[in-house]
C-alpha cells in the first residue's frame, strides 16, 4: 500500500499525466492481475505432448523414407489438429475478454488540474477523484473533502447495514456508495487492496471437472488398446521380416489414425459454441468446463434478493394509527424522503402515492438521512401557507419510542410489527410533530416487502422438470425466507443458518437436514461455503449464486459457481458462469446447452471408440490372417482427414434433451461402442473376403475399397452413434452436419474413383457397390445399438413424456433445435 498526503486546505490539481504514467508503471494497473500465457507459446504447445510426438515422429520417418506425399499429409494433419484447437481456445478467451471490457469501471479522476472520466484500471496511489451515491469504490481511497459517505461494505466485510465514513477515514475498493458525495485520494490499487488480497486467496482452491475426467479416461483407454494391438501388429511382421522403417512408420500412422488425436479439438469446440450461445443470453462462461457441470448439477442454491426476488421494496399493508386514512400515513412517509438519494425505502414510499403532485405543495427545508445509529429520517416541512412542522419514518420501535406510545397502544404497534414480520415483510413506523408541540404523534406503520420475480416460480418449475433442486439462501430472518419460499412453491422447511455444522465436526442429523432443506435463512458468507461442502459430501453436484469477495471462496468451491447479474470482480473472477441480468432463468438454460452438450460428447465417445475398434483390429487381424496390408498408410491419413471434418460439426447437432442430471455411465458407453465396433469389423472382413474370393481383385484395389468402405461407413457410424434411438428419429442431425458429411464423402468417392496420384482408382460401379454394402452395413449397426441401449434399459418412457411436456420441436435460445 502506498500512501501520499493532500493539502485539502487549497486547491489540488492532481497528478500530472507524466507521473501518473510514472507511478502506473511502477504499482501496474488497478485490476485483479491474471496469469497471461503469450498466444504464440500456446500455439506451439499443440505440438508439444504424446500425441502430437507420434505424429512428428511418423512425418520424420516418412522424410527418411522419402515418402514425401506421406510427409505433407502427416504434416499438414499434424498442423490441422494444432491451429483447430488453437483457435477455438483462443476464440473462448476472447468471449471472456470481452464480457471483462463490458463490466470495466469508469472513475472521475483530477490529473493535470482537470476533471476527467477514465478506465478505473489506470487510477495509481495519490490520484485524486470523486465518488458519489452509486458508485462502486475503484480503489482503496482516504476522504479528504466532503461531509460523509454512507458505504454498504456487505460484499467485502459481510457488514449487513452501510457504515458512514467522513474525511480522514478509509473506503475500500468494491464496496459501494449509498449516499453521500465525497472527494477522496486513492491509497492502494490492484492487489494491494483489501479486496485485491481477500481474491487472490481464492486462487488457491481448484477444482476439476468430472466430464473432463471422464473423456480424457475414454482417451487414455483408447490409447492402450491402440498400442496393444500395435505391438501385436510390429512383432507378427518383424518375424515376418518385414522393413523395419516401413513397418514403424504405417504403424506410427495407424496408432495416431485411432486414438482421439482430435479430442481436445472437439472438446474445445462444442464447448466454445455453448459458450457463445450462452453468452447471447446474457451469461458468460469463464471455465470452459462449467457447462460440463451443468448438466450434472442436481442442486442450485440460489440467493433471494435479486435472483428469486426483484430486490425492489414494494409498499404493503398500512396500519392507521393516529391519522385520517393510509395515505395520509403515506404522505408524511414521502415528506420524510428524499428520491434524489435513490435509497430502495424512499422509492417504495414515493411510489405507493396515489397521487405524486400533491408534494408539490409541501417545500423541505431541512432533510436528516437515515443512519445506522438513530435508525431513522427526519425532515422539516413548510407547507403552502408556511407553517413548518417536522415528519420521521424508520424502524418502528424508535418511532414508537419518540411517539411515547404506552399501554394499549404500544401493544397493539407491537402486535403489528409482529404480523407484519411473521409475512417476511419490513415495517416502518411513521410519525409528525407539529411546530411548538411538545412531542410526536405515532401515525401508523408501513410494510414493505421484495417481490419474487414474476418468472422465479415457473424457473424453480422448470428446475425439477430437470431434476435440479433449488434451495434457498438468505441472509434474511426465517420468517421472511419462509414467506417468500412458500410463494415461489419452494417448499416450508427453512433451516436458521446456526442450525449448519460449520465447525468441521462431522454431525450425520444435522448433515442430513440440510439435504432435505427447501432453503436457509440468516446465512452469512461463511455458511455458503459449508452448504457446498455439505452436498458435495453427500455426492450432489452443486450450483452456487453469489455476488459479493466474501461470497466468492464458496463460487469456487461449488462445481457451478454463478456470479449473479451486479456481483463484485472478486466473485466474478471466482466464478464459472456470470450472469449480466437478474434471474435464474438463464441458468435454465445454461443447464439445457450443458445437457445438448454432453449427448454431443456422449455421441463422439461412442464414435470414437466404436471407430479405434473398426480399424485397427480389423488392420491388425488382416494383416496377421492374410499377410498383406489392407490399406496403406496414405489411406489412414486420409481417413483420419475426412473423418476430423464431419467431427468437428458434432458441436452444432441437434440433441435430445435429458430430463434428469446426466452423468458418465462408462459401462453403458463401452458397451454400446464396443458392440458398433465389432459390427464393423465383421462388416469390413466381408468386404474384403468380397475383393479377394469373389470379386478376385488385385491388393492395390483391394486397399481402395476398403479406404472407400471406411470413409463413407465410418461418417455414418457418426449418424448411428448420435441417438439412443434408430437414426432416422428426431431429433435429426444439423445441416452443418449433414453437409459436412456429404462433402467428405464426395471428397471420398472422387478419390476412389480417380485416385489423383494416391490411390488405385476403382470404376463407378464398384463405388455404387461399396456404397451400398457401407449402408447396409450402417443399419445393421444401428439395430445392434438399439438393442444394445434396450437391454440397459434406458428410461425411454422417462424421456418420451418429458420431451412431450418440452413440446417437441426443442427451441433453444430461439433457434429451431
Amino acid at each position: 500500500m502506498v500512501e501520499s498526503t493532500v493539502n485539502t486546505e487549497t486547491p489540488n490539481p492532481g497528478l500530472s499525466s507524466e507521473e501518473a504514467a510514472r507511478r502506473l508503471q511502477q504499482y501496474g494497473p488497478n485490476a485483479l492481475q491474471e496469469k497471461k500465457v503469450s498466444p504464440l507459446v500456446k500455439l506451439l504447445g499443440y505440438f508439444w505432448g504424446p500425441i502430437p510426438w507420434m505424429i512428428e515422429v511418423a512425418a520424420i520417418l516418412s522424410a527418411a523414407v522419402q515418402h514425401w506425399a506421406d510427409f505433407f499429409i502427416i504434416l499438414a494433419l499434424l498442423i490441422f489438429n494444432a491451429g483447430i484447437g488453437f483457435w477455438q481456445e483462443y476464440t473462448a478467451g476472447n468471449a471472456v475478454e470481452a464480457l471483462k471490457k463490458q463490466l470495466a469501471l469508469k472513475a472521475r479522476v483530477l490529473r493535470d488540474g482537470q476533471w476527467q472520466e477514465m478506465d478505473a484500471t489506470q487510477l495509481v496511489p495519490g490520484d485524486i477523484i470523486r465518488i458519489r451515491l452509486g458508485d462502486v469504490v475503484p480503489a482503496d481511497v482516504r476522504l479528504v473533502e466532503g461531509d460523509y459517505l454512507s458505504i454498504d461494505q456487505s460484499a467485502l466485510t459481510g457488514e449487513s447495514l452501510p457504515v458512514t465514513k467522513r474525511t480522514g477515514d478509509e473506503a475500500f475498493s468494491g464496496t459501494v456508495v449509498k449516499q453521500g458525495e465525497v472527494v477522496a485520494e486513492v491509497t492502494a490499487t490492484g492487489a494491494h487492496t483489501r479486496f485485491g488480497k481477500t481474491a487472490s486467496l481464492v486462487e488457491q482452491a481448484k477444482t476439476v471437472s468430472h466430464f473432463q475426467k471422464a473423456v480424457l479416461t475414454i482417451g487414455d483407454y483408447l490409447i492402450y488398446v491402440s498400442l496393444a494391438l500395435v505391438a501385436i501388429l510390429v512383432l507378427v511382421q518383424l518375424h515376418r521380416h518385414a522393413p523395419w522403417l516401413d513397418l514403424v512408420q504405417f504403424a506410427l500412422i495407424l496408432t495416431v489414425a485411432s486414438i482421439p488425436v482430435a479430442m481436445p479439438a472437439v472438446l474445445s469446440m462444442t464447448m466454445a459454441v455453448g459458450a457463445m450461445a450462452l453468452s447471447k443470453q446474457k451469461a458468460i462462461v469463464t471455465r470452459l468446463e462449467s457447462i460440463e457441470e451443468m448438466a450434472s448439477m442436481d442442486v442450485l442454491c440460489s440467493d433471494k434478493t435479486g435472483t428469486l426476488t426483484q430486490n425492489r421494496l414494494t409498499l404493503g399493508n398500512i396500519e392507521v394509527f393516529h391519522a385520517e386514512d393510509d395515505q395520509a400515513v403515506l404522505l408524511a412517509a414521502a415528506l420524510a424522503s428524499r428520491g434524489e438519494d435513490k435509497d430502495a425505502i424512499d422509492e417504495a414510499t414515493l411510489e405507493g402515492l396515489k397521487d405524486r403532485a400533491m408534494l408539490a405543495a409541501f417545500h423541505q427545508t431541512a432533510f436528516v438521512p437515515f443512519d445506522p445509529v438513530h435508525k431513522r429520517t427526519e425532515a422539516t416541512i413548510q407547507d403552502a401557507s408556511g407553517r413548518t412542522f417536522q415528519v420521521a419514518k424508520g424502524a418502528p420501535q424508535v418511532i414508537m419510542q419518540m411517539a411515547g406510545l404506552s399501554g394499549e397502544e404500544q401493544n397493539r404497534a407491537q402486535q403489528v410489527v409482529d404480523a407484519f414480520a411473521r409475512q417476511g415483510y419490513r415495517a416502518l413506523g411513521v410519525a409528525r410533530k407539529e411546530s411548538g408541540a411538545p412531542g410526536w404523534r405515532f401515525l401508523g406503520i408501513l410494510s414493505l416487502f421484495d417481490p419474487p420475480r414474476e418468472d422465479s416460480a415457473a424457473t424453480i418449475t422448470s428446475a425439477r422438470d430437470y431434476g435440479v433442486s433449488v434451495k434457498m439462501v438468505t441472509g434474511d430472518n426465517l420468517s421472511i425466507a419462509q414467506q417468500i419460499a412458500s410463494k415461489l412453491g419452494l417448499g416450508s422447511h427453512i433451516l436458521k443458518a446456526d442450525a449448519l455444522p460449520i465447525d468441521g465436526t462431522d454431525q450425520q442429523a444435522s448433515i442430513e437436514a440440510v439435504e432435505k432443506a427447501d432453503g436457509f435463512a440468516e446465512v452469512f458468507p461463511e455458511h455458503k461455503f459449508a452448504i457446498v461442502k455439505i452436498f458435495q459430501q453427500r455426492n450432489h453436484i452443486t450450483g452456487m449464486t453469489g455476488d459479493g469477495v466474501n461470497d466468492a471462496p464458496a463460487l469456487k468451491q461449488a462445481d457451478v459457481g454463478i456470479a449473479v447479474s451486479g456481483a463484485t470482480d472478486a466473485a466474478r473472477a471466482a466464478a464459472d458462469l456470470v450472469l449480466t441480468s437478474p434471474g435464474l432463468s438463464v441458468i435454465i438454460r445454461a443447464i439445457e446447452e450443458a445437457r445438448r452438450i454432453f449427448e454431443r460428447m456422449n455421441a463422439y465417445a461412442i464414435y470414437r471408440i466404436s471407430e479405434t475398434i473398426r480399424i485397427m483390429f480389423f488392420v491388425v487381424l488382416a494383416m496377421v490372417f492374410f499377410d498383406f496390408y489392407p490399406i496403406t498408410a496414405i489411406m489412414i491419413i486420409l481417413l483420419a482427414f475426412l473423418n476430423d471434418v464431419p467431427i468437428m460439426a458434432i458441436a452444432y447437432d441437434h440433441t435430445g434433451l435429458e430430463p434428469d442430471p446426466v452423468r458418465w455411465d462408462m459401462r453403458q458407453v463401452i458397451t454400446v461402442a464396443t458392440a458398433m465396433g465389432i459390427v464393423g469389423v465383421v462388416g469390413s472382413f466381408g468386404m474384403l473376403l468380397l475383393t479377394m474370393d469373389w470379386l478376385h481383385l488385385t491388393v492395390d484395389q483391394i486397399q481402395t475399397y476398403v479406404f472407400l468402405k471406411m470413409a463413407v461407413a465410418g461418417h455414418l457410424v457418426l449418424f448411428v452413434a448420435r441417438t439412443r434411438g434408430h437414426f432416422w428419429e428426431r431429433p435429426w442431425p444439423a445441416p452443418i452436419m449433414v453437409w459436412s458429411a456429404v462433402i467428405t464423402k464426395l471428397a471420398a468417392t472422387l478419390l476412389a474413383a480417380y485416385g489423383f496420384g494416391f490411390i488405385t482408382p476403382i470404376s463407378w460401379l464398384e463405388i455404387a457397390l461399396i456404397w451400398g454394402y457401407s449402408i447396409l452395413s450402417a443399419l445393421l449397426t444401428d439395430i445392434v445399438k438399439v438393442q444394445v441401449y434396450r437391454h440397459f434399459g434406458h428410461r425411454c418412457a422417462r424421456h418420451k413424456g418429458f420431451l412431450d411436456r418440452m413440446k417437441q420441436p426443442l427451441h433453444v435460445f430461439g433457434q429451431h433445435k
